[in-house]
């Protein structure tokens, strides 16, 4: 089998477009990825396009991928539409790695495009909900505010309870951070430095959604969504794509100029319906992303994490092993996950500053570290980075994501 490179990349910033649609984003972030990589649209072999919302927004239920691509003239090669919640977008390029990994392609494209904004800011909003299992989503919330009455941690005066608030995905993730609180004895300052570090990130990513630097006394002081989650720890609405160009090693070869980066491991996998001290679908599948790159999480240099909200970034680094579990917090505290710490977390600003378009995060991610992995990063660069993981999950059944896609890249 195959090595296989990443040798284009590129994305627009994140941001709200009224004026943009996902097909005018997609060919912009493919044209970036194309010219990154000094290669012609009548190079790629395949192409897999990532997509979640364009159906119930624009009614384009089908043919998305084909829709793009032969607008932008990109025709006769095969299209596979991806729709995989907030997954969309790394199962894309898991795919394409898998076509060359397989001997399909010598080269591939992964894109991912994505309109969430709407003058009906209900309709944005309300969007979410769809990534659930929707039949049993009254079950669902029950659920959420049943496990929430078990804990000790009792909520502040005024604040809602996950379950009572306007966001079902934010229900889950306060009920999560409630049952860390309640288990470890986690703080809502702890959650604060996470974001307050990823805005000061974010300060210094130009395609980053958010770009102004937030305090942790700015952070606790935003308005409540649900406790102990703030806005500012929320992941912002909006649009933008990313993309990635993949090819095999024997493409490489042939190609003058290339700056790749290596794919050590890609991993795909969905949750299984457990409690909530059972193992995590990222602590299962981080495993098997190590194993399948023969490294472990001490050789990470520095990861994009999922982090739809502060929280989920302090979960992640525990279940990607990057510390003990019940340590998030601590661990977060003590500097390790800002640039110039021992392991960095999301330097792109994460979900929660750089942006998070469903269908294009993912690639969004792998967009950062490739910059990284070639020292292109600028004032936010991680020194002598060679190893780097990017973990995005989508949707949610239960208590914990849908799906899931771990990627660990290797500078070359």
């Amino acid at each position: 089998m195959d090595n296989v490179y990443i040798i284009g990349a590129g994305m627009i910033r994140f941001g709200k477009y009224p004026a943009a649609t996902v097909r005018t984003m997609a060919a912009q972030a493919i044209g970036l990825a194309l010219e990154d990589a000094g290669l012609r649209k009548k190079d790629l072999q395949a192409a897999y396009f990532s997509n979640t919302f364009w159906g119930m927004f624009d009614n384009q239920h089908s043919i998305r991928g084909q829709v793009v691509l032969r607008g932008m003239g990109i025709d006769k090669i095969p299209v596979v539409n991806v729709e995989n919640a907030c997954a969309g977008a790394s199962t894309a390029l898991h795919l394409a790695w898998a076509g060359i990994r397989a001997g399909l392609y010598d080269l591939a494209l992964a894109v991912g495009s994505e309109k969430i904004t709407s003058p009906d800011k209900t309709k944005s909003l309300s969007a979410y909900a769809y990534c659930m299992d929707v039949e049993n989503l009254a079950q669902h919330i029950g659920m959420i505010l049943q496990v929430g009455q078990s804990f000790k941690i009792a909520l502040p005066a005024g604040e809602a309870a996950p379950g009572e608030g306007k966001s079902i995905f934010m229900d889950a993730y306060a009920m999560g951070a409630r049952w860390h609180m309640d288990r470890f004895g986690s703080t809502q300052q702890q959650l604060a430095v996470i974001c307050s570090k990823n805005h000061t990130h974010g300060s210094l990513n130009p395609l980053a959604q958010y770009q102004q630097p937030l305090t942790v006394e700015e952070v606790l002081a935003d308005r409540s969504v649900a406790y102990p989650l703030t806005r500012a720890m929320c992941a912002p609405v909006g649009d933008g794509a990313a993309a990635a160009i993949v090819c095999s090693e024997r493409f490489l070869k042939k190609t003058a100029g290339a700056r790749p980066v290596k794919i050590r491991a890609s991993i795909i996998g969905q949750g299984s319906d457990r409690d909530l001290d059972g193992e995590d679908i990222g602590e299962r599948l981080s495993k098997e992303a190590y194993a399948a790159a023969g490294v472990g999480p001490e050789d990470i240099d520095l990861a994009e994490l999922h982090d739809a909200t502060s929280y989920g970034e302090l979960h992640q680094t525990e279940v990607m092993a990057f510390c003990p579990a019940g340590q998030g917090g601590p661990w977060a505290e003590s500097g390790a996950s800002a640039l110039g710490g021992s392991k960095p977390i999301n330097t792109s600003g994460g979900l929660e500053c750089r942006g998070h378009p469903i269908g294009a995060s993912g690639l969004a991610q792998i967009f950062e570290l490739v910059l990284q992995l070639r020292g292109e990063a600028g004032p936010r660069q991680v020194e002598k980075a060679r190893l780097a993981l990017a973990e995005n999950g989508g949707g949610n059944i239960g208590v914990e994501e849908a799906a899931m896609c771990i990627h660990i890249l290797e500078k070359v």
